[in-house]
């Protein structure tokens, strides 16, 4: 019981709490045309789940492993950090694998190839000896498929970056920040497939926000600080966040739309998600800020058992994400090939949740079973103990 509660007094569970909302959010904007996805971040704001899981994994890597790193023990971060991306990748090419797979049986059994060129994989189930090595070096991606590739690409580069960023920690965060500013300029982007195409998450732009992270991940947290708490920190991001708001409200309500100035609209479009416009990059800091004023570390509602859901999701990210795409496609099928009515649509996400909570709940459980395998030295130091005279 003391390791357990050491363990929950170490762990920010505001990091679980919002990866576990951003979970339901991705699977919810995975449906396409789904009345439920109106409760999502993306629908009232420049900036959607995306920043939240880069950032929190760039903040987790900066607070995680650079003590380490700063201690000396770089290989040792350095294995760590590429176990997790080897991780990553193995469950990208098992989720496409069983994805497409997925996807190539309903084409079959329903007849309908709607779903093969909505997904993405109809190239692939043409010429699958081709795209099969294309998915390897991750340059194909199925449509969903899109964002595991860039953490990978994160988590594999950040032993480097934390490195540089225990010694340096500004001026890595300005290198950071001038091949943002290069990558927007030179349309820097890693090549995708078919030719021609690039990477719908550039990672030379996304790096900026996981960077940023690692940053306050390993102390620029506590400069920023004071700016956080000031009154007028405070009111620019709220008209800000008002500001977003009422943008994006235009997009859904005509009147609006025609209030907005030209020179406003030749301003601030397009808002560019594949190289992070400065736009959402923005209106996430904006939102941070209100989280990190408003919901403390020892908020005590993150004990409470109606967070437990999200908290427990946001704990077992990886595979509760690749079983999110998995369960975003059937819902989408459900409502493709039966029904679209608005309680149909209330139903299919309100399970697909209810499914996730339940797979992340069973991992839970799991990870408290108690090993009963001992290892071999254990053994024989036992053994040892035992015996006459070594007591």
């Amino acid at each position: 019981m003391a390791d357990q509660a050491k363990v929950s007094i170490e762990r920010d569970l505001r990091l679980d709490l919002f990866r576990g909302v951003g979970l339901w959010m991705i699977f919810l904007d995975h449906i396409p045309h789904d009345v439920v996805s109106w409760l999502t971040l993306r629908n009232y704001g420049f900036s959607d789940a995306a920043e939240f899981f880069v950032f929190i994994s760039g903040y987790l890597a900066g607070f995680i492993y650079g003590p380490i790193i700063k201690t000396g023990h770089f290989l040792a971060a350095l294995k760590r950090l590429w176990k997790r991306a080897m991780e990553m990748y193995v469950a990208h090419i098992m989720l496409f694998l069983i994805f497409t797979a997925q996807i190539a049986r309903t084409v079959r059994k329903f007849d309908n190839p709607l779903y093969e060129d909505e997904f993405n994989v109809h190239n692939f189930l043409l010429h699958p000896d081709v795209l099969i090595g294309q998915a390897l070096t991750l340059r194909y991606k199925p449509v969903n498929l899109d964002v595991l590739p860039l953490y990978i690409t994160l988590i594999a580069a950040a032993p480097f970056v934390l490195w540089m960023m225990v010694r340096r920690p500004n001026l890595t965060l300005l290198a950071s920040a001038v091949l943002y500013v290069l990558a927007r300029w030179f349309d820097w982007n890693l090549a995708s497939y078919p030719p021609g195409s690039t990477w719908y998450f550039n990672p030379f732009a996304w790096q900026l926000m996981f960077v940023f992270a690692a940053w306050c991940g390993t102390g620029g947290a506590n400069l920023l600080w004071p700016i956080i708490k000031s009154r007028l920190a405070l009111i620019v991001a709220g008209v800000w966040i008002a500001f977003a708001f009422l943008i994006v409200m235009t997009w859904h309500i005509a009147f609006l739309d025609a209030m907005v100035p030209k020179w406003m609209i030749k301003l601030i479009y397009p808002i560019d998600k594949t190289d992070l416009d400065m736009l959402r990059f923005t209106h996430f800091l904006a939102l941070a800020l209100i989280v990190s004023r408003y919901v403390p570390r020892d908020w005590t509602a993150l004990t409470s058992k109606w967070l437990r859901p999200m908290i427990m999701c946001g704990q077992h990210s990886l595979p509760i994400f690749c079983f999110g795409v998995f369960l975003s496609f059937a819902a989408h099928w459900v409502l493709m090939q039966y029904t679209r009515g608005v309680w149909e649509q209330l139903v299919v996400s309100a399970a697909g949740i209810l499914a996730m909570v339940a797979i992340a709940w069973v991992l839970d459980r799991a990870a408290k079973v108690p090993n009963l395998f001992v290892d071999a030295t254990e053994i024989d130091d036992a053994k040892t103990a035992l015996e006459p005279g070594k007591a």
